[in-house]
């Protein structure tokens, strides 16, 4: 099984400050992974935002470089349309979507998040 990992689970593998940096790195060892646009967009404003990581924009971006290379993970174009997503509130749109993006191509999406309510989510525990 492949996992399309979401903003948080990609913060937390990244991040050893992460306070859940330790469950995500235990879970995805011999996994299979991917990204997205806008899971990786994420990791970039969130991981650099002054309010939470303040990193800054070279270093994000060598950080997420060096996981994408060390995991060997496959990147994955944002082609669904938006509509066809399935969010019924605004708080759900990018989880839909990214769930949604998973299920068309046989895999889950990995999170944090126990609040997806979705056939391809699995949380990372």
């Amino acid at each position: 099984m492949k996992y399309l990992l979401d903003v948080n689970a990609l913060l937390a593998a990244i991040l050893a400050i992460h306070s859940r940096h330790q469950v995500a790195d235990t879970w995805l060892r011999r996994k299979l992974l991917a990204t997205c646009p806008l899971s990786e967009l994420g990791f970039l404003r969130i991981s650099t935002n002054p309010k939470a990581y303040n990193l800054s924009m070279a270093i994000a971006r060598q950080a997420l470089e060096a996981f994408v290379k060390t995991h060997k993970v496959e990147f994955v174009p944002a082609d669904l349309p938006a509509m066809e997503s399935g969010a019924h509130k605004s708080e759900a749109v990018t989880d839909s979507y990214l769930a949604e993006l998973a299920a068309r191509r046989g895999m889950k999406l990995a999170t944090l998040d126990t609040c997806i309510a979705h056939a391809a989510v699995e949380v990372i525990r």
